[in-house]
């Protein structure tokens, strides 16, 4: 069950995400605990591809706190990003002499919680 936030913490969730939770991760600790106007344009350089929505659910959770809370862009942290696995769907590759191999599509859910310093 996801804990109640404080008063100053605007939550953001990116569920079913077609990448495994380990590939998004590295994205995800490279922008805890920074400014998240500051993370956003580290992204935007970074040539990863979760980088792309871990971004997007980073600016969902600003404009949370911009439009429903009405905190300040500026002053908001990454104050928790954490990435869980979601389900993994299981496919084949067809291999030589009429066999197959066993393939897990892996899925996350991408978390952030921002906190206005």
């Amino acid at each position: 069950m996801a804990q109640p936030l404080a008063e100053n913490e605007v939550r953001a969730v990116l569920r079913y995400v077609r990448m495994s939770p380990q590939k998004v991760r590295l994205v995800a600790d490279l922008v805890r605990g920074k400014n998240a106007l500051e993370a956003l344009n580290l992204l935007r350089f970074t040539p990863k591809a979760a980088a792309e929505p871990v971004s997007k659910v980073i600016a969902s959770a600003v404009a949370n706190a911009v439009e429903n809370k009405q905190l300040s862009a500026q002053d908001l942290v990454i104050h928790r990003i954490y990435v869980d696995p979601g389900p993994i769907r299981p496919w084949r590759r067809f291999a030589a002499r009429g066999r197959f191999r066993p393939i897990q599509r892996k899925s996350s859910h991408i978390t952030v919680i921002l906190r206005e310093e």
